[in-house]
């Protein structure tokens, strides 16, 4: 015959060992951050906003290929190829991302667009800050994710370097923008030609 089950004790010491907890918790060192106003310090590999990244001379690395949109699990990219012209280029191959959306109110930044890109055109930089009391200020557009230019580049569209080919570029090749290089009209945006040969 089984035996019976021993009753326990008053349950008077239950909350003493809940109210122990607490009390242990009072001398403990407090974890406070004081954000916004002292910054955290993320990881170098950290995964933030995205980037679109730009060849040595201002040309996009972005290619159009969309392998990042088919990579995204929760279909956050939005990618539209285009093709380049000779009188309008915006990357050194046959075509580039004329338009370019990623929604970070879907965006989970898992990275696997940043895996999936075969020109590492997209990067993920550190910034954190995303957040926003619309819905349509979290989807990013292509002149927000695009890399600022630095010493040596010109702005798209505009020729690629005189005697060089796509391969130079991501051989690494081309370090910076030809001299006298211009940037061309970008009829595609609705700019129209001016007597100075620089879009209105």
């Amino acid at each position: 015959m089984a035996e019976e089950p021993k009753e326990t004790k008053p349950g008077f010491q239950n909350p003493v060992a809940g109210f122990g907890v607490t009390f242990k918790a009072m001398f403990k060192k407090r974890l406070t951050e004081q954000y916004p106003e002292q910054q955290k310090t993320t990881a170098p590999r950290f995964h933030g906003r995205h980037q679109l990244n730009r060849h040595p001379d201002g040309l996009e690395k972005c290619v159009g290929c969309e392998l990042c949109a088919w990579a995204c699990p929760a279909d956050a990219i939005y990618v539209e190829g285009a093709d380049n012209t000779d009188e309008e280029r915006y990357s050194p191959g046959e075509r580039y991302g004329r338009v370019y959306q990623i929604n970070y109110a879907r965006c989970i930044l898992c990275g696997l667009c940043i895996e999936a890109c075969p020109t590492r055109a997209l990067t993920m930089t550190n910034e954190f800050e995303l957040a926003d009391s619309s819905r349509a200020n979290l989807i990013y557009t292509k002149e927000q994710l695009l890399a600022g230019l630095d010493e040596g580049m010109v702005d798209t569209p505009h020729s690629i370097f005189p005697g060089t080919d796509e391969q130079d570029y991501y051989q690494g090749l081309v370090t910076e923008a030809a001299p006298g290089t211009q940037r061309q009209v970008a009829v595609s945006k609705g700019e129209k030609p001016t007597e100075e040969g620089v879009g209105a």
